[in-house]
């Protein structure tokens, strides 16, 4: 048997999805759970980058390193490969449904439907923002772990 996994999604690949992954994969090492944990953007602008450095930051202010993590380009086969693709805003979730496959066996969603009284919304893109957007991001992709954990146990 395989493990559950989940991919996160958002533009680029260098904010908000790398926090949301870096997040999961502390909660889930936290509880001993073997989850299979992916991000990357619907754009191609920064693949192969590592995370902006404003995201490495944040992370890292609430112990997580993400630096190793680098930018990658979603593909036909993420479809069948996760459980769950997980956008971060609804722009990405529709341009994940146009970019679906035939045979798709991946759930979509966003990851704010996750958090209680947060159904619909999106993750704020901190790119153009200060180090304050990025806490605030990581504050929003925290709240939403143990939603997605209950949906992946």
């Amino acid at each position: 048997m395989t493990s559950p996994s989940l991919l996160f999604i958002c533009l680029g690949n260098i904010c908000r999805s790398p926090l949301a992954e870096g997040a999961l994969r502390q909660a889930a090492r936290q509880q001993g759970l073997d989850l299979t944990i992916d991000s990357a953007g619907t754009g191609d602008w920064h693949v192969g980058h590592p995370p902006d450095p404003r995201a490495i930051a944040a992370a890292r202010r609430n112990g997580v390193d993400i630096s190793d993590l680098r930018a990658r380009q979603v593909t036909a086969d993420d479809f069948t490969r996760f459980d769950h693709i997980l956008a971060l805003d609804p722009q990405n979730l529709a341009d994940l449904r146009r970019l679906a496959p035939a045979g798709t066996t991946a759930r979509l969603a966003l990851l704010l439907d996750h958090v209680p009284g947060r159904k619909g919304q999106g993750v704020a893109d901190p790119y153009t923002g200060t180090a304050a957007d990025f806490d605030t991001t990581w504050t929003d992709v925290t709240a939403a772990v143990p939603g997605v954990l209950r949906v992946l146990s």
